[in-house]
């Protein structure tokens, strides 16, 4: 199957539902994963998801949520596993889309990431080791 050029909403779909899958299969993630979300709950986290993507990849304003309050809620979430879960989105990424479309989900995906450690671990007072800072592209 060809790649996908640009990012459109079916491409959005697309990367959400094989991300996703690829989660629940994962032995550090899926336990994570299946702890917060119910079995019937996932067709609806799925589109939430989706929504999430469109905002932050199309500008569509398709989703109003609380990431931060949401991942604060996660029971066994830990900082370590921000890096674990940016390699499987990017594999996903690479996998669906051209390198140019990856690239910008993943420049979108390290700084979301960056932000929910420092607004989930990082104490105000305390220095923010352990932080994953995201790669900056030169040129």
């Amino acid at each position: 199957m060809p790649k996908h050029p640009v990012v459109t909403e079916d491409g959005i779909a697309e990367l959400v539902d094989a991300f996703y899958a690829r989660i629940r299969e994962d032995a550090v993630l899926g336990p994570v994963f299946e702890n917060k979300i119910a079995p019937e709950a996932w067709p609806k986290h799925l589109a939430t998801m989706k929504r999430f993507w469109s905002s932050v990849m199309l500008a569509s304003g398709a989703y109003s949520g609380n990431p931060v309050g949401v991942h604060r809620g996660v029971p066994g979430l830990e900082r370590a596993m921000f890096a674990h879960w940016l390699t499987l989105f990017g594999q996903t990424a690479a996998d669906l889309f051209e390198p140019l479309p990856a690239a910008d989900f993943m420049a979108k995906a390290e700084r979301i990431a960056f932000s929910l450690q420092l607004a989930i671990f990082h104490r105000l007072g305390a220095p923010p080791d352990g932080l994953t800072l995201p790669h900056r592209q030169v040129g």
